[in-house]
């Protein structure tokens, strides 16, 4: 499987089938018995557990399916703290998160917690954007919003490779959501297979 720039894959399967764990793998996070896994020209599958930890940080941003933000931070605070992690400047790293937040509709608030389910999504896409990464990777980003919130996180998502120039890595059992996709792949046995559009009934 590759993931070009200014490309969008989607990845569906049923419950247990892996999704999850390749994820994984790509973020260095669970090893593979074997093949390769390069992201921005570094295989994933050699790295120090330091060179893993800072290609995460500038060349890999993730999006969980609820969001996975501090509940006690704002949304700037969230949003600010990767590239401060990247030892970037703090007033820059605020700017840059204050600038993204804006541009994505995220509203002011003290803590995330005040943030209906969409809004928080959108915290964390901006979070996943903010060190500008060159793979976006996306695990079931619409599982737990209402239908508007879902389809408004799906348009935000699909439309980041053009305007971003990264590759979008999205997992889910949507069928719907899958297929605004460049690239529809389904995984079963361990196998990626290009899939039909027209299919539908996917075991949940």
């Amino acid at each position: 499987m590759t993931v070009a720039p200014g490309e969008s894959v989607a990845i569906t399967g049923a419950s247990g089938s892996g999704k999850s764990t390749l994820l994984a793998c790509i973020l260095g996070l669970t090893k593979p018995d074997s093949g390769r896994i390069v992201v921005a020209d570094q295989d994933v599958t050699r790295l120090r557990h330091a060179q893993l930890a800072k290609l995460r940080n500038q060349n890999i941003g993730v999006v969980f399916q609820f969001g996975e933000l501090l509940p006690e931070l704002s949304p700037v605070d969230n949003v600010a703290l990767a590239p401060m992690l990247a030892r970037e400047n703090s007033a820059d790293a605020y700017r840059k998160a204050r600038t993204l937040l804006n541009e994505l509709g995220v509203p002011d608030a003290s803590t995330t917690a005040e943030l209906s389910g969409g809004e928080h999504q959108r915290t964390a896409v901006t979070r996943a954007l903010i060190n500008q990464p060159d793979l976006i990777l996306a695990d079931e980003p619409t599982g737990a919003l209402d239908p508007d919130a879902s389809e408004r996180t799906a348009s935000l998502l699909f439309d980041l490779p053009k305007q971003r120039a990264c590759g979008l890595l999205l997992v889910t059992h949507d069928l719907a959501i899958a297929a605004r996709a460049d690239r529809v792949l389904h995984l079963h046995d361990g196998a990626l297979t290009a899939r039909d559009r027209s299919q539908q009934g996917e075991t949940p």
